[in-house]
């Protein structure tokens, strides 16, 4: 069942609301360390990725013919009246004053769809370099992040026939960085280089946690794909508790973000507070309603954080579902927000591409549950390696994000009662001192015996 929205409502509650406009940082001042880091983790690394894509694209004046799938999105924009309104109006909404004129840093910033088209254009046929500040790799996100904080955006972002193309564009160039011509960006530049003297500081045991070998052009990865989707090596993430069903395990290797409780089956999601509203993350299914009045933990994946997932509990997969949704959308009571998909995570539970496993745990106390991966920005794609009726013990692999999606949560219903361990940490968006908590390492017990 695809999920619906009724465009016409959520722009008419987008337009009613307060602009939220957060104030710019300082020039020259960094801003807040994110724990998540899949946008970035300092705000200059925004400009200087766009800084880097205006010298291949000749900024504005590029006249670079576009890719058949980027003059499709152009078509699009041009050809269906509201969304040329809203593709023009999401830049023209930007403040037209002078800490707007330029980014942070200083650069210029995008200023209408077009220059938007020229840039997308370039980043299909090339790999994301790494960037010592955490922004790597979500070049997309880090152009339209104003936009994005725009009632025209907040409400293009959203529209079914801009997603669509989006998965499109999205998917051709997932094609690219699975080819082997994306291992440009696997070079041992000393700055640029995922190989090279400053990816390998903020990666220090590459080697000795994940299957690689030195010895080897790339490190034997054969594509940037294959190098962001690569494994541990065996013993390196042993599963909690393998003989205990009363322990959970974690399902990414992640930072907390958000745990809630006694969660509404239907909720005002889009306002600032974001709760979660099951039936819209659930996409409506026909078990969503189990879960109503029940318990929510959601944890965020770091740039350089392990990306395939594994099952919580032992038990048998009742139902998986991949749910298309939106690539670029945010919730808009933030505004500008800076870091604003990071700050949207609860939002983007439902709305964004997501995919979703309900598993009928073995252990009574726990029964039916269901994990979500959503997919946030850039390629957002999500791979799903189990079937419903399959068997699967606590640890074993349910699936991946391929470069991009940095969320995902545990869904619990209301009668399991749970005892979280966070590791001393309190789950938020900028945490003090985030700590990524292994994946397959111990997230919760279950407290008490029941029925299913």
């Amino acid at each position: 069942m695809k999920t619906k929205y009724s465009l016409a409502g959520i722009l008419a509650l987008i337009l009613a609301m307060p602009m939220a406009w957060a104030e710019p940082p300082v020039a020259g001042a960094s801003a807040p360390q994110q724990a998540g880091a899949w946008l970035h983790a300092d705000q200059l690394a925004l400009q200087e990725v766009r800084q880097r894509l205006a010298e291949h694209t000749g900024d504005q004046g590029d006249t670079t013919p576009l890719l058949p799938v980027i003059d499709e999105f152009r078509a699009l924009i041009e050809n269906d009246p509201e969304l040329f309104m809203l593709f023009t109006q999401m830049f023209e909404q930007i403040p037209h004053e002078p800490r707007y004129e330029k980014d942070p840093a200083g650069n210029p910033a995008v200023r209408d769809y077009r220059e938007m088209l020229q840039v997308m254009n370039r980043i299909l046929t090339q790999a994301p370099e790494f960037n010592q500040t955490g922004m790597a790799g979500f070049p997309i996100n880090a152009m339209v992040n104003w936009a994005m904080g725009t009632p025209a955006g907040a409400t293009a972002f959203l529209n079914d026939k801009v997603n669509r193309q989006l998965k499109k564009i999205l998917a051709q160039w997932a094609v690219y960085l699975r080819s082997p011509n994306s291992r440009t960006a696997l070079s041992d530049d000393p700055k640029t280089g995922w190989l090279g003297r400053d990816a390998l500081a903020a990666m220090p045991t590459l080697v000795q946690d994940f299957v690689s070998d030195p010895q080897l052009p790339y490190y034997g990865f054969g594509s940037w794909d294959d190098f962001f989707t690569r494994v541990f090596r065996e013993g390196r993430r042993p599963v909690a508790s393998p003989d205990d069903d009363r322990v959970i395990a974690n399902a990414c290797e992640s930072v907390p973000y958000r745990l809630a409780t006694q969660v509404k089956l239907r909720d005002q999601f889009w306002i600032k507070d974001q709760p979660y509203s099951l039936a819209h993350m659930l996409a409506d299914d026909p078990l969503a309603a189990q879960f109503e009045g029940g318990t929510v933990y959601q944890a965020f994946l770091s740039a350089f954080s392990y990306h395939r997932w594994h099952s919580p509990v032992s038990g048998r997969i009742v139902k998986t579902r991949v749910i298309d949704g939106s690539y670029y959308a945010a919730a808009h009571a933030l505004g500008f927000e800076q870091y604003n998909p990071n700050g949207s995570q609860r939002y983007l539970t439902q709305v964004a591409a997501r995919a979703l496993i309900f598993i009928q745990a073995d252990h009574p106390a726990i029964g039916l549950m269901a994990v979500m991966f959503v997919g946030m920005g850039e390629v957002s794609s999500t791979e799903i390696n189990v079937y419903p009726g399959q068997q699967v013990k606590k640890g074993e692999q349910l699936g991946m994000f391929h470069f991009g999606g940095s969320t995902h949560t545990l869904i619990f219903r209301p009668q399991v009662d749970l005892e979280f361990d966070l590791r001393g940490q309190t789950p938020g968006v900028f945490p003090e001192k985030p700590l990524n908590i292994p994946v397959r390492a111990r997230i919760a017990t279950v407290r008490a015996a029941g029925a299913n």
